[in-house]
């Protein structure tokens, strides 16, 4: 992690732990789709859990699972929720998905990311430590914003044109890419995996939800 993706998710870490959900309806069909592929048995990663907050929604489903992020700061608000909560089998880890540390934790029966895929700095590198962290058959479940998926509302076609001076004000992540929904499935698959299910959660502005399973 660069430098300044560590400071400016350090630095969001409060902002999310005090924020409600954009989208509610969206959220919880995300949950719910999820919680269809999940297993008692499977031992769950989560990358870039943030404050957690979903991890504590899904570690009911499953037997042990892990929630992973690269800051520090969002870790320590997920912290603050787990010692509120009793989940023993939910612990967390700081690592980035290139860490040794995730690859000693694995293998994994399933591998989440939620609105994660769109910050790596390369996708198809990302694509490929996933792979590697997932027991042959791993579902790989993930969902990304795709904003140059037309139409959009117009709040987010503004930010869009705003996108360089936003980025200069340190006010959206550094490494923030803008998908395709075609160029985010054909990376999955490209990865070796077969897709099994995919929705929008929400549709405007297009978030791609897609459960992959590992083949080759």
């Amino acid at each position: 992690m660069k430098v300044q993706d560590a400071d400016f998710w350090d630095e969001a870490a409060l902002r999310y732990a005090a924020r409600e959900v954009m989208d509610p309806a969206a959220y919880e069909a995300t949950l719910a789709r999820t919680r269809h592929h999940l297993s008692p048995d499977h031992r769950v990663l989560e990358i870039g859990c943030g404050t957690a907050a979903t991890a504590l929604r899904l570690t009911d489903a499953v037997a042990e699972y892990v929630a992973s992020d690269r800051s520090a700061g969002m870790l320590r608000q997920a912290r603050a929720r787990l010692d509120r909560a009793d989940c023993p089998n939910l612990s967390l880890l700081q690592a980035g998905l290139d860490d040794p540390a995730l690859a000693g934790a694995g293998p994994f029966d399933a591998l989440l990311a939620f609105n994660l895929l769109h910050l790596l700095p390369g996708l198809e590198t990302g694509l490929a430590s996933i792979r590697g962290l997932l027991k042959p058959g791993g579902l790989f479940i993930s969902k990304t914003i795709c904003p140059k998926c037309a139409p959009m509302p117009l709040a987010y076609r503004a930010a869009f044109l705003a996108w360089p001076l936003l980025r200069r004000m340190g006010r959206v992540p550094p490494d923030f890419r803008h998908l395709q929904v075609s160029e985010l499935d054909a990376a999955i698959t490209g990865a070796g995996f077969e897709v099994v299910e995919t929705g929008y959660y929400p549709a405007r502005p297009p978030s791609r939800f897609v459960v992959a399973r590992l083949v080759a």
